[in-house]
């Protein structure tokens, strides 16, 4: 498909903000791989080697991409879990986590990269994001890698639920919202099971 000619309006509000913000409503829209120079270069009115003066290329976009989404997911699941503690704690973080993934399944799917060595502005936003896992284990009294273990074992749990929802692959009548509180609540108990670990107090109750 043939670029249009430049339209200066365009050339002269175009940021590396406005790129990577595009980029992000294509990836959330039509997933992360939709995302390329050319088609961002096409919904910015620009051609290819125009972009190259405001973006590194597809690599910086990406990562451009996941910082807008760690940000955004930090500070869902740091409002969630605020002021929670134990079970409750963890389940309102695993539903603001599920409720972010499927909104902005594109930007999501760009965190999960781990930030490349050096990054400190990726690192600092990951590390935020996990923080908040960290604060939320904390009623388990986990200690040394047992830590880093339970927050790997939420994470995937939560990353292969929410992909699997998103994907469709999902097809039994079952209500999927009551799938994750299971799931959820299962995470919690599992916690709570483990050999020497004393079951936080919480105030919350199943939900039906």
């Amino acid at each position: 498909m043939s670029v249009a000619p430049e339209r200066g309006a365009a050339r002269r509000g175009l940021r590396p903000e406005r790129v990577v913000a595009e980029a992000a409503a294509i990836a959330d829209a039509e997933g992360l791989d939709a995302v390329t120079v050319a088609r961002l270069a096409q919904e910015l009115g620009v051609r290819p080697p125009s972009l190259y003066k405001h973006v590194a290329g597809r690599d910086a976009v990406v990562r451009g991409v996941a910082l807008i989404g760690l940000r955004d997911l930090g500070s869902a699941v740091a409002a969630a879990a605020v002021g929670r503690a134990g079970e409750d704690a963890l389940v309102a973080f695993a539903h603001a986590y599920r409720i972010y993934a499927l909104a902005h399944p594109g930007s999501y799917a760009a965190t999960v990269r781990a930030p490349a060595a050096g990054d400190a502005e990726h690192e600092a936003l990951a590390a935020a994001v996990m923080e908040t896992v960290l604060a939320v284990l904390r009623a388990w009294d986990l200690e040394g890698e047992d830590v880093i273990h339970a927050a790997r074992a939420l994470r995937s749990a939560l990353h292969g639920f929410v992909t699997l929802e998103a994907a469709g692959g999902f097809g039994l009548p079952a209500d999927c919202e009551r799938s994750f509180e299971e799931l959820a609540l299962t995470l919690a108990a599992g916690l709570s099971a483990r050999p020497g670990t004393v079951a936080p107090a919480s105030p919350r109750g199943r939900r039906g």
